[in-house]
């Protein structure tokens, strides 16, 4: 086995008679060199922006959010409060109330979410830093205020200081309604505007809008109900070891999901994508590996000589085989182990310098530059199919020299 590894060393490193061979060798490696690269940077592009994506949306998320498995609220929230504050890792428990209302300013007017939350929530997420106009506040010794996404700020022609009150309708939620007096069928309140904030994600920005929790109970009737209880952990507590005792307390009554889960529709696009890209890029490859195919098979045909010489010395006709198999082995090592190296050295050199550019207006974008993240699960999924391509390589080139052996 060492004498045939040597050999494979030797006619991978060593120059062809014929110049042809030595091109389409050259070739053949770059081909596995550069698509190994490329695999690698386009993955870790897509983790870069998952990464981004989950980040922002995490500004706002709760850490663990329960809700009712049927219907829209949870009866009896305070119970739920209590069982969930009991438990150990708890940092806070915080009820909130969220449904869909009619936002009328002056003669604007747009359907939108109303959140209603306690007046320190800003303790519990980056509310203080999403601010771009106004301050996080939901009361003060006059009035209640409401904080407003930038969608609604500028869809109602909105902004803080102005002395014009936002008036919200949300539909009664309980009882009949009267058609001779259209108006009794709706729940009115107004306040004014404190301030505007911008996560700079469509989900949030377009039409969601804080009050303050009491005001959200009298708008959607909900005096002991809250649609979601929002759990913030201890640094350092286990979050899934909370989750499953968190739902043994609770039942199967309710749902319980973490950061990630709540944001599933998102993370699943971006992993879709992701891994298109992958399959995309492994076609790419396995393209590449006809290239090394080829060269083999040309390597094969020049080596004629030595193969008789082989022979004649007493190599089997598998011992001759297994040389050019593990001559294709080394190429899609070596083409691996370089296109790997220079995927990650260019992933860093994005990540500090930011050769690559989005291209559009920086002042409408959170980055300017592809954000990239390296996972090694990633690195080490390259060189698998690698060695998958390298597999389907040595198979065909076992075959191929077979077939010229037994002429």
């Amino acid at each position: 086995m060492n004498y045939q590894l040597n050999i494979a060393l030797r006619y991978l490193v060593s120059k062809k008679a014929h110049h042809a061979v030595n091109i389409i060798s050259i070739i053949s490696l770059l081909g596995v060199v550069v698509t190994t690269a490329a695999l690698i940077c386009v993955l870790s592009v897509f983790n870069g922006f998952r990464g981004l994506i989950m980040g922002k949306l995490a500004q706002l998320d709760p850490q663990v959010a329960v809700t009712a498995s049927a219907g829209k609220a949870i009866e009896q929230a305070d119970s739920v409060v209590r069982v969930i504050t009991a438990m150990p890792g708890v940092k806070a428990v915080v009820p909130v109330i969220e449904d869909h209302a009619l936002a009328v300013f002056a003669d604007y007017q747009m359907p939108v979410r109303l959140k209603g939350v306690p007046d320190n929530y800003n303790q519990f997420n980056a509310m203080d830093t999403l601010m771009v106009d106004g301050d996080w506040m939901l009361h003060d010794q006059v009035s209640p205020y409401a904080v407003v996404g930038v969608g609604p700020a500028m869809q109602l022609h909105v902004r803080p200081g102005f002395l014009l009150m936002l008036n919200l309708y949300a539909p009664v939620r309980q009882g009949r309604v009267n058609m001779a007096n259209p108006m009794g069928a709706f729940v009115a309140d107004s306040l004014f505007v404190s301030g505007v904030f911008q996560l700079q994600q469509n989900a949030y920005d377009a039409d969601l809008i804080y009050v303050p929790i009491d005001k959200a109970r009298r708008l959607f009737d909900y005096p002991t109900q809250a649609t979601t209880v929002e759990v913030y952990l201890q640094p350092g507590a286990d979050e899934a070891q909370f989750m499953s005792q968190l739902q043994q307390q609770l039942g199967t009554s309710y749902t319980i999901k973490n950061r990630l889960m709540q944001q599933s529709a998102a993370y699943r696009l971006v992993n879709v994508e992701k891994w298109m890209a992958f399959l995309l890029m492994a076609f790419i490859l396995l393209i590449a590996t006809f290239n090394v195919i080829s060269t083999l098979s040309l390597l094969i045909i020049e080596k004629d000589e030595s193969i008789a010489t082989l022979r004649s010395l007493g190599a089997t006709d598998q011992q001759v085989t297994r040389i050019f198999v593990i001559e294709g082995w080394l190429i899609a090592l070596v083409g691996a182990v370089l296109g790997v190296t220079l995927g990650l050295l260019l992933c860093l050199g994005q990540q500090h310098y930011g050769w690559l550019t989005l291209g559009v207006d920086a002042s409408t974008l959170i980055v300017h530059a592809y954000p990239v993240a390296v996972q090694w699960t990633d690195v080490l999924l390259a060189f698998a199919l690698v060695a998958a391509i390298g597999l389907l390589t040595a198979l065909v080139t076992s075959l191929t020299m077979r077939r010229r052996l037994a002429r």
